[in-house]
This record gives structure tokens, sequence and C-alpha cells, in this order.
């Protein structure tokens, strides 16, 4: 596993305006199928925990077989809590082999999400690793017509500055019309406040909720501002439906229809580093 930190990497990407892909994974298959796409694409990938799948009783196994993994490849791989609920989920994790994590805030008053990020930065800091926070609020694809049209927990351009310096965070996960899961309706990116978000501050900007946005509109992002985006819906998406006509087949069995989920990881992936540019990063 690479020792450059996931900031300066991140930093790299908005130079170079081509973002560096999150993959939740939950299993082995995933993680597997996240790999072989690595490998073959040469690019950056940081590997996605759940703050729910981080609670799990094998979490610590999980870690251990992503870095085994990761020493087999000559790409920068890191391993990010993604969504972190508390302070000492973050804590917890950065001590079981975490290299970075994703603090969410958003939906406290400004306040609090300020002093608990700032705690998350001091204790992540001290071991070298990367924060990542969100302000303003992204949330789900299904309730997008109650919020994203309405433009409801967007991020507010006049506090940014002010949450970066008071925080200290080294990664900022912004709301424009982005949303988890598979939107209801059509989403509708705000990518002037991407852009003045980035002549705010200068450390890099994150877009969580790439399912269902098309090509143009995850570019589009990317010359904006963002370099850091999140998938996990399309990818498990697609891995439940290539298990599914693959149990419906006459050769199905408990070998080929877990390998779904790996065939799922490793397609999906490579086409999203094919439109993030991440493709070859790596020399």
């Amino acid at each position: 596993m690479a020792l450059a930190s996931l900031k300066s990497e991140l930093k790299k990407a908005q130079e170079g305006k081509y973002a560096i892909p999150l993959f939740d994974v939950f299993d082995s298959y995933s993680v597997d199928g996240v790999f072989e796409s690595v490998v073959n694409k040469r690019a950056p990938t940081i590997l996605g925990i759940y703050t729910s799948t981080a609670d799990q009783s094998n979490v610590r196994a999980l870690t251990a077989y992503i870095c085994a993994r990761a020493e087999d490849v000559d790409v920068p791989i890191w391993i990010m809590l993604d969504h972190g609920a508390s302070v000492e989920q973050c804590k917890t994790v950065l001590s079981s082999g975490f290299t970075d994590v994703m603090y969410d805030g958003s939906q406290l008053p400004l306040e609090q999400n300020i002093a608990n990020t700032r705690m998350v930065v001091e204790f992540a800091h001290d071991l070298g690793a990367t924060v990542e926070a969100e302000l303003g609020h992204v949330g789900m694809g299904k309730q997008y017509n109650e919020f994203g049209g309405k433009r409801l927990g967007f991020t507010d351009p006049s506090i940014v500055e002010r949450f970066v310096v008071e925080t200290g965070v080294d990664i900022l996960a912004i709301a424009f019309g982005n949303a988890h899961g598979l939107y209801k309706g059509e989403p509708k990116l705000d990518l002037e406040l991407v852009q003045e978000v980035r002549r705010m501050v200068d450390i890099p900007l994150v877009m969580h909720g790439g399912t269902g946005l098309s090509e143009d509109q995850f570019r589009g992002a990317i010359q904006a501002g963002i370099c850091k985006i999140n998938v996990a819906t399309m990818i498990v998406n697609q891995a439940k439906e290539n298990m599914v006509q693959r149990a419906a087949s006459e050769d199905a069995n408990y070998f080929n229809i877990l390998d779904s989920i790996r065939l799922a990881y490793r397609d999906k992936c490579a086409y999203l580093y094919d439109v993030f540019g991440t493709t070859g990063k790596v020399k």
C-alpha cells in the first residue's frame, strides 16, 4: 500500500482535473473486483467502509484483507470510513487499520459540526490520517424532489471558509444537487456553486451520490472543482442484477453466483475510472 497521503494525491487530481473514486466495499468479492480493475486501469483508489459496516464484528478482518491485497499491488490504495457517525467511531477505525476517515456531522447544528469535526481532525492528524467532513447535507435520491429540486441542504458558500479554518479539515464534501442512491426525478447539479466554493477554499472537494448521473454531469462536476467522487449504489445494484441472472441460469451454483459480485465491481469500476479520468494516472 502506498504511503503517500490521501490529501496530496487528491491535490494532484484537483490540479489535473480528474477525480479519485471511493468505492464502498462490503466483502472479499467486492474487494477483489476493485483490485482487479485497479491493476488493469492503473488508477489510485479509495476503498470505503460505510459507517454501518464499520460497526460490524468482522470489520477488522475485512480491513486486514484489504491491507493484504494492497501489499500485492503498486497502485495507491486507501481505506476510508464513509460517513462516520461519531467522533468515537472515527477514532476506533483509525486505531484498527483505516488510513483515513470521513466524519459526517452535516445534520448537526453548525457549531456542533465544527466542534466534532475539529476533535476528529486533531486525533487523526496525530496519526497522519486525512479527514473529510460534510458541509450542507447530501440527502437521499428517493426524496430528491422534496429537497434537491428545492435546493434544500445545499452548501452555503458564505460559511465554507470559516468551517475549513476552524476545523482544520483536509477534504470537504459539499451539497450542490447531488444525492445518495437512485434519484427520484432528474438530477440537477449547480456547478456554479461548486466553482464558488472552489474559489473560497483550496482544499479538495468531494461529490457524494454518483448513481444516476450522466457522463457529462460527472465530467462537468470535475471541471468545476470536484476531485473525489463516492459511488456505491450503482455498483451494488449491478451486483444484484448479475446475481439474479446467474441464479436463473442452468449452470448456477454457489461459486458463480457469488462471483457475480466481483464481476460487477470489476466492470463498473473500470468504466468509472475512464469517466473520471483516473485511468493510467499511476505510471
